[in-house]
């Protein structure tokens, strides 16, 4: 049975962009290549941009069946990922799907040393990637041992699902009662 890992990261808006894009996948996948018996499902193979909820639709099902998310966020400073990357990271917790997100240090979502209210944190990670990724690394290539982990025993790791979203409250509201008390 083939594992199927479904890649979603930016791609071009329209045709003039279209023109001279350098698709990141290919890279992803060449990395890839090296597991077994996996699949690419890849949003890309099927666009229709006149039809919206078609296109939801699409990308939604392509997460659903998918055993794996793979997130590109390489982006450089001032390039972050897009709104429907963000969303389908969203709708894989929906769906219980582990999520890897490739996001090397000093890029958009992940800085070095910043500081926040006087506080320097040292690698700080934009929270809505961290609390939704179940894994983040800087570079494809280190996620595949715990890929191959993952593909020979999907307990050995203990995913995140849509209620990340409820804890998060949880304990936002728990820290706002210990600071009022």
């Amino acid at each position: 049975m083939q594992f199927k890992i479904c890649l979603i990261g930016s791609i071009p808006k329209g045709d003039s962009e279209r023109k001279g894009w350098v698709d990141w996948k290919t890279k992803f996948k060449q990395a890839l290549s090296k597991l077994e018996n996996i699949e690419f499902v890849d949003g890309d193979d099927w666009k229709d941009e006149t039809e919206p909820l078609l296109l939801l639709g699409h990308d939604a099902n392509m997460v659903k069946i998918s055993d794996l998310i793979i997130v590109d966020a390489e982006k450089p400073i001032g390039n972050g990922i897009g709104a429907g990357t963000a969303q389908e990271i969203l709708i894989a917790k929906y769906f219980n799907k582990p999520v890897i997100t490739v996001l090397p240090k000093d890029t958009h979502h992940r800085r070095s040393n910043i500081t926040f209210h006087g506080v320097v944190i040292n690698d700080w990670i934009h929270p809505f990637l961290l609390a939704t990724s179940d894994l983040v690394v800087e570079t494809i290539e280190e996620a595949i041992p715990w890929i191959k982990e993952f593909i020979s025993d999907p307990r050995s790791k203990k995913i995140k699902n849509i209620s990340i979203i409820d804890n998060a409250i949880e304990s936002f509201l728990e820290f706002q009662k210990g600071q009022r008390e």
